[in-house]
């Protein structure tokens, strides 16, 4: 009450009275609330549901991440600097930063706006979450290779794909305007692809001919691992969503096997927690393709990272075409 009595000359005391008075009549109502799961987790039924059947032992805590502030990481692109180099810039300035186990990524101890960030529009530094800078590394890429970037926009994948390795790249995405958005990004790393305004499964529109020796399949998900950047989604997603979701990513995903060369490794990647948009899809997908070899990553067959204080969730399997 004292602070309210301070705001304004006082103005607000007596709406600030009347709200405590009203809480504590109506305490004992408002209890049943914190009895119902969907109003104490923040998140729709089916979610938490869903969640549950699928970890049994992290539910609750994927839940808690999904209502918390979400982490801001840097890429450093190593082309232009060391991350060691960089780490320096940013002490200098007082801003707080640490090395991740990433090979380019810095995790800042407070968001601040990019403009403060010292050389970001010289294209020193990105914004990318660290959960997402493991594509480049997993595509087992190398100079002079031709690489398929399908699902593309807004670009930070692309550019740490031509920050990592000398690629002759596509970047593929459906609306012109975040194709834009590439090309942005492009431009202020120094970078150079080519891109295209194209759904992936219409390949006559795209494709040349030429088969491509990696393809990241970053498919169109339910986003349920960064909802704490964009908490609309739980609440505009419904459950219905997540089967048609895993059909569309099924049938991207044989359109890219056609153009992928005998060989070639695709990266299956998604921002998805759930099943049915990941593992299942991918296991269904390999079972019916006999040139279809499923490569492990990091001593498994496949990779779902969880919501945590330093990444978002992510999932990610990689394949191979037999030769």
């Amino acid at each position: 009450m004292a602070a309210a009595r301070g705001i304004a000359g006082g103005a607000f005391a007596g709406l600030v009275n009347a709200v405590l008075r009203n809480s504590l009549r109506q305490g004992a109502a408002l209890e049943p609330a914190e009895q119902d799961e969907q109003a104490f987790w923040r998140h729709p039924r089916w979610w938490i549901e869903r969640l549950r059947a699928a970890y049994p032992q992290d539910w609750a805590a994927i839940l808690a991440a999904g209502n918390g502030h979400p982490p801001m990481a840097l890429r450093v692109n190593r082309r232009k600097i060391t991350r060691q180099a960089y780490l320096a810039r940013l002490q200098e300035l007082g801003i707080d930063a640490r090395p991740l186990p990433q090979a380019d990524a810095l995790l800042l101890a407070q968001p601040l706006p990019v403009a403060r960030l010292p050389g970001f529009a010289e294209g020193l530094v990105s914004v990318q979450d660290p959960g997402a800078q493991q594509a480049a590394a997993w595509l087992d890429l190398a100079d002079g290779q031709r690489v398929l970037d399908a699902c593309a926009a807004p670009g930070g994948k692309t550019c740490h794909m031509l920050e990592s390795a000398e690629v002759d790249l596509l970047a593929l995405d459906t609306d012109a305007g975040r194709a834009q958005r590439i090309h942005d990004n492009l431009t202020r790393l120094g970078l150079h692809a080519r891109v295209a305004v194209a759904d992936a499964r219409a390949v006559e529109r795209w494709w040349d001919g030429r088969p491509f020796e990696r393809i990241l399949a970053d498919l169109p998900c339910s986003a349920s691992g960064v909802v704490r950047r964009h908490p609309d989604i739980k609440w505009l997603r419904r459950s219905r969503d997540i089967p048609r979701f895993a059909q569309q990513q099924g049938e991207i995903l044989a359109a890219l096997w056609r153009v992928l060369a005998p060989g070639g490794k695709l990266l299956y990647a998604t921002c998805s927690l759930f099943p049915e948009e990941n593992g299942r899809n991918v296991a269904d997908f390999a079972a019916r393709r006999p040139d279809c070899l499923r490569l492990p990553l990091e001593g498994k067959p496949e990779i779902q990272l969880l919501p945590t204080d330093t990444h978002d969730g992510f999932f990610y399997a990689l394949l191979q075409k037999r030769a």
